[in-house]
């Protein structure tokens, strides 16, 4: 476990930071940018909680907030570096945790009839907020994937988040008893 005795190193002051494997790069590389987009959801899933969701949403959404960090730790070691390491990683049992979480809550679901608009009660707004920051993440790791090797489940395990996101937000609304805000196509 890391202890930080302090918090500032002045060595970022030149524009870069450093890797998992020491080595420094710019903050605006796309290893960053990726890694920081899923600090970003990390940080709008703690709004999520701040915002009283529904009890049976706040366990699966502090396991997720761990399974992030593990997923950020992932990415902040270059790909030819990641696989000769151990330490926290995306594995499928977070992806399947995930499709598990969404299979029982949309059991529970009216089906979809139209496309839904984010809002609702606050948690709902806030998941919906989350969803969006996944999929800035999920991007940011695609632009990486394309330019070098990343571990095999990151992606499939931010794409998941984000259905779930969406699912969670409808489960806070029906649980607030606010009906899902619906799209009005004729607006």
């Amino acid at each position: 476990m890391p202890r930080l005795t302090r918090i500032y190193t002045r060595t970022g002051d030149d524009g870069t930071t450093g890797l998992g494997n020491g080595d420094r790069v710019s903050k605006s590389s796309p290893r960053i940018e990726a890694y920081g987009l899923v600090d970003q959801l990390n940080s709008q899933i703690g709004v999520v909680l701040a915002s009283q969701p529904p009890a049976d949403l706040v366990s699966p959404l502090r396991r997720i907030q761990n399974e992030l960090f593990n997923c950020g730790a992932e990415l902040c070691i270059p790909g030819d570096n990641a696989s000769n390491r151990s330490g926290p990683r995306v594995e499928s049992r977070h992806v399947a945790a995930l499709e598990t979480l969404m299979d029982e809550l949309s059991s529970e679901l009216p089906p979809l009839e139209n496309f839904i608009l984010p809002g609702g009660c606050l948690a709902a707004a806030q998941l919906h907020v989350a969803r969006t920051v996944c999929r800035n993440a999920e991007r940011a790791v695609l632009r990486l994937r394309e330019q070098e090797p990343i571990g095999r489940l990151v992606v499939p395990y931010l794409n998941r988040l984000s259905d779930a996101l969406f699912v969670m937000s409808r489960h806070a609304n029906r649980a607030a008893g606010h009906p899902d805000p619906c799209w009005d196509s004729r607006a």
